[in-house]
């Protein structure tokens, strides 16, 4: 036994394996020599003391690439292991090595307690010390880090900074030059006693337009410059996420051991961002997260709070309470987007347009909605438009209700794209105030509405141009790549769509869409009862109180599975195993850290999955071992933590023909066996900043069309191989900054049309790109825009174009 308890701790391996194996071995030997029972078990209780610690530590040091940084604690266990295996092999009635190794044991749990109480402060001291000299270090460079194209943020090659600049404007901000004026008054006046200042107003009124208009004021930028940061708070606020990303968009990193600790370092920081002013929005608090605007209060010189709520917050004073839009401005808005700028398009007599701006009663939202899918349309589409909306105000007196049905008609206009009114419906299914990435939409009505992906694209499309979502594109040069797309949805819409979705008996409806917040289940739910639903997508919205005590359902027909959580450790549905029709998986963390998954080995069973898309978890040892699915096409791994679940692993997944791997930071090399997926057309390796190398046998991807490896900054080189890629379309390598050389194998790809070369001046072009005839665009930079201008007498198709981001 002694033996195999030793081989139980690989060498190298990290602190919480090293723990593990230790807990593992303490407990196999108590149980089976209870000569050290009484010793064993106050080691035992020592080390689940620290247990909760442990996996912090590792996971910070791991993110910081410090590994040795407590190397004794974990040389102790090792040693400790070492100690409790020999007290295995002694027996029960040899008294003088009883007692020798039961004071060695009572000395190693003494070293563990003294590690634990002197060496683990110095270390957490050192760490302080460290941060706040690496925030001084930066503070001039982060200072002018959220300056941007647009004026408003600012974004770097990691792609996170920027994550909280002001949007753009998407609309005009017709009305809002009254309380645009009285909030700059406020937000310029050096006012310690109004530190935040709150405006209240119904859904759909443009507080989220009033906001970011002052945050594009010039004044207001003059003022507060790269120190805007503009959050979207909504229903459940988790103070660690909201805390993570404004360190993200500044640029910096750090471990937070708890909430308090997010909070104080977060104030240490803001104070290194002065001696300019600080501007903080939160967008869209609910009643009862006051509690996140107090704690981000600090006593810090010309530091602001903007605060929009449907809600009033009396105990931060008056709140603003911005108003309707009054029939004139309604107006102005209206026809603005409802009639064409040439003048060609219909327009009814004046009493027409004055009868749908009155049913819209002033609201911003409804009025762009309902102005914007009337643009363009017919004498009998404006009738019919007028009729149902006239009706439709009258529905529901109860204000909270009067917009929702307004609102309903320019959803009913979809009548004649059932598909797009179906893809619409869909949106429910996903967090409120949350990014929705535009490939994952795709993926569903692709999966749920069997559409091809050409009419999905179409139809997020169309939804945009309705006003009924918004498009934000995060990399304008992205050729061909909706992936580069995020989809934002005002939260009346999504409820509108929730309300839609929700008509009809649970077991009946097409779509079950469950939002659980604060542990608080359906009636149905909490029944316990076995319940046996028809619905074809099934979405779960859970928030950080969720318990993972799942419902008693069963799902045959669901095709669609999407889950959306924030804790820390998440148990997928047992349900999931009767589900023999699945062929989308949707994992969505939303929370702080990758979540560990438990019952993952169900997927397994999914023998009809045919795409599934994880994001921010921590994938187990065994998930290639799950993935081996005949019919698994595509596999998305967003933020998650790949370790050891991908090197050194076997793959099968002989149907796969897209794989998309994005800021996952510890994907060092890819499994074994992965350039056997002769299928694979689609390849996305994008932000994985420790992948320093391809394997070499790339080539044989013989099918491969798109290959992406932006922001792979350890990336070194291209493998000589990848000339046998005869099929690739589209390539892009940029932000790869240790790549300085194209392999001239590069002039074989016959069939490569896209090239995207940002940030890569440092790389040589070989003298055998000239061979390249059929390429017909490079985006670069502009020194490497000027490398490709020796080579474009050679080329006469190609158009070079110099990235403006």
């Amino acid at each position: 036994m002694a033996a195999s308890l030793l081989a139980s701790a690989a060498p190298g391996a990290g602190l919480e394996v090293a723990f593990g194996s230790f807990l593992r071995v303490i407990l196999e030997v108590r149980r089976s020599n209870a000569m050290f029972a009484p010793t064993l078990k106050l080691l035992e209780e020592t080390m689940e003391s620290i247990r909760p610690s442990i996996r912090r530590i590792e996971t910070f040091n791991r993110d910081f690439d410090r590994p040795d940084e407590i190397k004794g604690l974990q040389d102790l266990m090792k040693k400790g292991e070492d100690l409790v295996c020999k007290c295995s092999k002694i027996h029960r009635y040899n008294y003088v090595k009883k007692a020798f190794f039961a004071k060695k044991l009572v000395k190693l749990d003494e070293s563990i307690r003294r590690y634990i109480d002197t060496i683990l402060p110095l270390h957490q001291t050192s760490d302080v010390k460290e941060t706040l000299y690496e925030m001084r270090l930066l503070s001039t460079q982060i200072r002018n880090l959220s300056i941007g194209a647009s004026g408003g943020g600012g974004s770097n090659k990691s792609g996170f900074v920027g994550v909280c600049s002001p949007p753009g404007l998407k609309v005009v901000p017709v009305g809002l030059e009254i309380p645009v004026k009285d909030l700059k008054g406020k937000l310029l006046k050096d006012d310690e006693v109004s530190q935040v200042i709150v405006v209240s107003a119904p859904g759909g009124c443009g507080k989220t337009t009033l906001a970011t208009a002052l945050c594009q004021d010039a004044n207001i930028k003059d003022k507060y410059k790269g120190n805007i940061f503009f959050v979207t708070v909504s229903k459940s606020p988790n103070v660690l996420v909201i805390v993570e990303r404004l360190f993200q968009h500044m640029g910096s990193s750090a471990g937070f051991l708890s909430e308090e600790d997010a909070v104080h370092q977060l104030e240490n920081l803001l104070r290194f961002r002065g001696p300019e002013p600080i501007l903080l929005v939160l967008e869209d608090v609910w009643s009862g997260a006051e509690f996140l605007v107090e704690r981000l209060k600090f006593p810090i010189t010309d530091y602001k709070i903007l605060v929009t709520s449907r809600f009033e917050f009396p105990r931060f004073g008056p709140s603003y309470k911005l108003k309707t839009l009054n029939n004139a401005d309604a107006m102005t808005l209206f026809s603005h987007l409802a009639f064409l700028p040439d003048g060609n398009s219909y327009r009814p007599d004046q009493d027409v347009v004055n009868e749908i701006v009155e049913v819209c009663m002033g609201f911003p939202l409804a009025i762009s909605v309902v102005g914007k899918s009337l643009c363009g349309k017919s004498a009998a589409e404006w009738s019919k438009r007028i009729k149902e909306c006239t009706e439709a105000s009258s529905i529901l007196a109860n204000f909270g209700f009067e917009l929702l049905p307004c609102l309903q008609t320019s959803v009913d206009a979809l009548n004649n794209n059932t598909a797009a009114k179906e893809c619409y419906m869909d949106l429910g299914s996903f967090p409120e105030g949350q990014k929705i990435p535009a490939s994952t939409l795709v993926d569903t009505w692709i999966e749920c509405h069997k559409l091809e992906e050409d009419d999905a694209i179409a139809n997020l499309y169309e939804l945009s141009e309705r006003n009924l979502i918004d498009l934000v594109v995060t990399r304008k040069d992205a050729s061909e790549d909706y992936g580069s797309i995020i989809v934002l949805q005002h939260d009346l819409l999504r409820e509108l769509a929730i309300i839609q979705s929700s008509s009809g008996s649970i077991e009946h409806r097409k779509r079950l869409l469950v939002d659980v917040s604060g542990n608080k289940i359906p009636e149905w739910w909490a029944e316990q009862r076995q319940l046996f639903i028809r619905a074809n997508l099934l979405s779960f919205c859970t928030d950080n109180m969720f318990s993972s005590s799942w419902c008693n359902i069963t799902a045959p027909e669901v095709e669609v599975l999407v889950l959306n959580f924030q804790t820390k450790n998440y148990t997928l549905p047992w349900f999931m195993r009767g589900m023999d029709k699945l062929k989308l998986l949707i994992v969505a963390n939303y929370g702080f850290f990758p979540a560990e998954l438990s019952n993952f080995q169900l997927v397994g069973s999914l023998s009809n999955l045919k795409r599934i898309r994880l994001e921010k978890v921590s994938l187990p040892s065994f998930f290639m071992a799950s993935l081996q699915l005949e019919k698994l096409e595509k596999m998305s791994l967003v933020m998650c933590s790949v370790g050891q679940a991908l090197s050194n692993t076997a793959i099968r997944m002989p149907n796969v023909v897209e794989i998309n791997i994005d800021y996952c930071n510890d994907l060092v090399e890819l499994p074994n066996g992965f350039c056997d997926l002769v299928r694979l057309r689609k390849l996305g390796i994008t932000n994985c900043r420790k992948l320093s190398a391809l394997p070499e046998d790339l080539g044989f991807l013989e099918n491969l069309e798109v290959l992406r490896l932006s922001s792979c900054i350890e990336l070194l080189e291209l493998p000589d191989t990848i000339g046998r890629l005869r099929n690739l379309r589209i390539l892009d390598i940029s932000e790869c900054l240790s790549i300085t050389k194209l392999p001239e194998q590069i002039s074989e790809l016959n069939s490569l049309r896209n090239l995207c070369m940002i940030d890569c001046s440092s790389c040589e072009l070989p003298w055998s790109v000239v061979n390249l005839v059929h390429l017909l665009e490079v985006i670069g930079d502009e020194e490497t825009a000027n490398s490709w201008k020796n080579f474009a007498s050679f080329l006469p198709n190609l158009a070079i174009k110099v990235s403006k981001l």
